[in-house]
């Protein structure tokens, strides 16, 4: 390869450059992990722990290269009259679950798993930022 060579490829990577962020060119790199396994079947239920409490059943999600599965639970939901949209798995992407009604969207947290009233009264703190 000659000089010129060289230098040509180098001004044509560089016309490149300068050009990509007026085009507003988007670079993206997935994963695609294909689809989840089947749900697990729950054989019990665990008891209500109270009339407010729903059932949500257990998905899974996607956590690195592989699905983690997410048992099902009893949650408050974050305000009277919000409902609880699943989890999904559509067109090759993850959709998070999310409590959804009068008083805004709410995003499932795995970081409160722990909690039975994980959700519950979310909206208050939501409410008041906004």
């Amino acid at each position: 390869m000659t000089i010129k060579h060289v230098l040509a490829v180098a001004a044509l990577g560089f016309a490149i450059f300068l050009a990509a962020p007026a085009s507003q060119a988007q670079v993206s790199v997935g994963i695609e992990i294909g689809a989840p396994p089947p749900p697990r079947v729950i054989r019990v239920r665990p008891v209500q722990p109270g009339p407010e409490f729903l059932w949500l059943d257990g998905y899974w999600y996607p956590d690195g290269g592989h699905y983690r599965w997410h048992a099902g639970y009893w949650s408050r939901p974050p305000y009277a009259g919000a409902h609880w949209v699943g989890p999904r798995h559509e067109g090759g992407r993850y959709y998070n679950g999310y409590w959804d009604g009068d008083h805004g969207r709410f995003e499932h947290d795995h970081k409160w798993d722990h909690d039975h009233d994980r959700d519950h009264d979310r909206y208050r703190d939501h409410d008041h930022d906004h």
